[in-house]
This record gives structure tokens, C-alpha cells and sequence, in this order.
């Protein structure tokens, strides 16, 4: 089961050089289902998601580079790339935030998002004060629909 809160934020006061981050470049081969392929440095996994927003079952396999390369020739859409750090979460030394710097099309938008075990300890969060806006329960944000729209709808997306 995974159990996210996703936010916007402006890590602007952050110095991103002391955590350690991965380039991700991920594709959905659908999106509902939702079925991604998701390379992250040098490692390479299809994922599949139940539906849901704040909590969703998640499967996870590994894949070889060969498979990652002959299913990136299936995903509808557009391929998404950002840069991924892993922050420690000074409100709880259990959690850590993974912030996402997005690339390409969607340059300028930064998610950070914090996982938990339990709905119960997902409502007891308290974010930083650098995440601005809380955006879990807006299935436009999720990596599938952005994967989903024209540069168009991007445009128009970024600039909200």
C-alpha cells in the first residue's frame, strides 16, 4: 500500500548539493490502469497502481534495460523527467520528503511528496513551511495526467 501526501513547494532556501538525488525518466503504458515504466539512474521498474489519490496498492517489478527500452516504445503520451532528492524530514526523523525538480515541458514545477505507513499518520503530518499548497486530492497532479496532455495544456497547466 502506498500512502503519499503530495504538495507544491519552493525549496528556494534549500541547498539541493547535500542530498543525495537520482535522474528519473518515467512513461505510462497506461494510465488506467495505471501501468509506468520508470528509469532512475541505472536501474529500471514497471509499476503498476490501483486508483486512488492519498492511499493506492502499488506492485513494483524490476526490469532489464533491453525490456525498459522495448516497452518505452509503447508509452502513451509524453516521457516525463525530473530530478529526484531525498530530503530528511526535520518535522520527523522517520519520514523523508522526495522532491521532484520536473525537466523538459514541465520545467518549473517542483512536487515534494512524504510517504507513510498509515492514513492516520498521513492526517498527523505537519509540512514545512516550504510547501506551498497541498495537492494530493487533485488527480490533475498525478505523473500520469500531466504524462497525458498536449504542450498546449501544459502551457496552460504551468501557468496556473
Amino acid at each position: 500500500m502506498e500512502i503519499e501526501r503530495k504538495f507544491l513547494a519552493d525549496p528556494s532556501g534549500l541547498n539541493l548539493n547535500d542530498y543525495p538525488s537520482a535522474e528519473l525518466s518515467q512513461g505510462y503504458l497506461s494510465t488506467d490502469p495505471v501501468i509506468r515504466i520508470r528509469r532512475s539512474n541505472d536501474s529500471f521498474r514497471l509499476t503498476v497502481k490501483s486508483d486512488g489519490l492519498l492511499a493506492r496498492e502499488e506492485f513494483e517489478i524490476a526490469l532489464t534495460p533491453e525490456q525498459y527500452q522495448r516497452l518505452s516504445a509503447k508509452v502513451e503520451g509524453t516521457f516525463l523527467t525530473k530530478t529526484r532528492y531525498r530530503i530528511p524530514c526535520s518535522e520527523d526523523p522517520k519520514l523523508t520528503i522526495e522532491l521532484d525538480l520536473f525537466h523538459g515541458a514541465l520545467e518549473g514545477l517542483v512536487y515534494a511528496e512524504v510517504e507513510f505507513d498509515s492514513v492516520e499518520a498521513a492526517d498527523r503530518f505537519n509540512p514545512p513551511s516550504w510547501f506551498l499548497r497541498e495537492v494530493t486530492e487533485d488527480g490533475a497532479y498525478t505523473n500520469a495526467a500531466l504524462s497525458r496532455l498536449t504542450p498546449e495544456e501544459l502551457a496552460a497547466f504551468l501557468s496556473r
